[in-house]
């Protein structure tokens, strides 16, 4: 248990638990038809239909009446500038006025099929022109598609082991669930009903840590690197200079697959981190925001890649490929997804939400600064977190001793009830092209406030 004079994030634990316990009771005082939602009986396990939802930093899960833009609105009538945006789902803002209308004229025509429509062709060819891959598959989770993608890798291969980076984030894929502990590889704590050792199939390192990663590759039995550009869903690491050139390098003289995923470093700019920074994947897999909240997900392929696939199908014996949903790529998606990318995922809308990151980026460091707290502030174009902790990081071993969750959702919670939501896993903030400059100056008065009462 905490010690009144134990510190956190360089903050009073004292102060920290008063602040929770005021907070707590104005988020109550100001939501009692949440606070009677949530003591109602729901039917669902823990009171929730996805248990994420309990990792809210909130004495009970407020109740969505509408979102829209760039704006959350509960059912006590509570107005949010939403920040969190779905954590990255809702990347462009909550329902694009493009996406909605694509949405109700395909409603009408049929929702899945299992055969192609017109929409199908003319997003094959988007996802080639945006993020340069020459061929396509598409899944309804980026965990999926991250999955298949991986099996691919091992099948043109041969080789039965993958490599990922310390604290890295691929959704749910078993094989990425891996940590280290002292140094060493272990599954990471809290899986439920795992009965294998996953780091017999998957090798482990630092992010950053070139020598490591070419050691680990020497024994030229990695089928697949799977990476983040940037480590993303914890405290934020960016990659050292020369890195990506090194994994790149390192990958190819070891005969290994480079898989990059950018599920949430989409926000770097049009075509992603990739595009903007010249990399040079093997495989790649977008989820979240590519359908602008319609569930979906793509992974590409380079024809090199593609040749390899298709000599392996010819191959291999007949039947199920391990790779593929029965929903994925359907009508919806397709028709969401073309709005996304014609539409919505723009170079002006980028351009919006690049220039509005770095004001926030700026009003967050400066709020630290003249708070004089031990914190740091990252962002990855149109991404921004603060870290309650010195920085910048290098490795998932940093980023893990920087989390600090008591004061982390303290701070949440504060923000909360000045009417700011920002992601609850995380201290990860997201502008979109409906963001306004008047909600992140509203933004950084309330992170500024919260700070002075932490250090008052």
């Amino acid at each position: 248990m905490l010690q009144a004079s134990d510190r956190i994030g360089g903050v009073p634990a004292a102060r920290i638990e008063a602040l929770r316990v005021r907070e707590s009771a104005t988020f109550a005082g100001a939501r009692p038809k949440s606070a009677a939602a949530a003591a109602e009986p729901s039917g669902f396990l823990d009171g929730v239909p996805l248990h994420w939802m309990l990792d809210w930093p909130m004495p009970f899960r407020m109740v969505v009446a509408q979102a829209r833009g760039a704006t959350i609105t509960d059912i006590d009538d509570n107005q949010l500038d939403d920040f969190c945006l779905g954590d990255t789902g809702s990347m462009f803002g909550h329902s694009p006025p493009a996406v909605a209308l694509a949405i109700r004229r395909q409603a009408v025509k049929g929702l899945t099929t299992m055969l192609p429509n017109e929409d199908a062709a003319i997003v094959g060819r988007l996802l080639v022109e945006r993020f340069g891959l020459a061929r396509w598959q598409v899944a309804t989770t980026a965990t999926d598609a991250n999955r298949f993608a991986l099996r691919l890798a091992r099948a043109i291969t041969g080789r039965p082991r993958i490599l990922v980076f310390n604290g890295c984030y691929h959704g749910s894929v078993d094989e990425t669930m891996v940590r280290l502990k002292d140094g060493r590889p272990i599954n990471r704590p809290g899986l439920a009903g795992e009965f294998r050792d996953l780091t017999q199939a998957t090798e482990i390192v630092e992010f950053n840590d070139v020598a490591a990663l070419e050691a680990a590759l020497a024994r030229r039995d990695v089928a697949c690197v799977i990476t983040e550009p940037v480590l993303t869903n914890s405290c934020m690491v960016l990659p050292a200079p020369g890195f990506h050139e090194a994994l790149r390098r390192a990958t190819r003289d070891a005969g290994t697959l480079l898989l990059i995923d950018e599920t949430h470093t989409i926000s770097s700019g049009l075509g992603g981190y990739t595009r903007r920074f010249g990399l040079e994947p093997d495989l790649f897999v977008l989820g979240k925001p590519i359908a602008g909240g319609v569930p979906a997900a793509v992974w590409g392929m380079t024809d090199d890649v593609a040749a390899r696939w298709a000599a392996c199908s010819r191959a291999k014996e007949p039947g199920y490929s391990g790779m593929g949903t029965t929903l994925s790529a359907n009508p919806l998606q397709f028709a969401a997804m073309r709005a996304t990318l014609e539409e919505v995922m723009t170079a002006q809308n980028y351009e919006h939400m690049e220039r509005l990151a770095a004001r926030l980026e700026t009003g967050l460091a400066r709020a630290i600064s003249s708070a004089g707290l031990p914190w740091h502030v990252v962002r990855v174009g149109a991404r921004v977190e603060f870290v309650c902790a010195p920085g910048p990081l290098t490795s998932g071993a940093e980023a893990e001793a920087a989390h600090a969750p008591e004061l982390e959702a303290a701070i949440h919670l504060a923000l909360v009830n000045r009417g700011c939501l920002i992601a609850p896993f995380h201290n990860m903030m997201l502008v979109s092209p409906a963001t306004t400059r008047r909600q992140v100056d509203r933004l950084v008065k309330a992170f500024g406030d919260v700070c002075g009462d932490l250090i008052a």
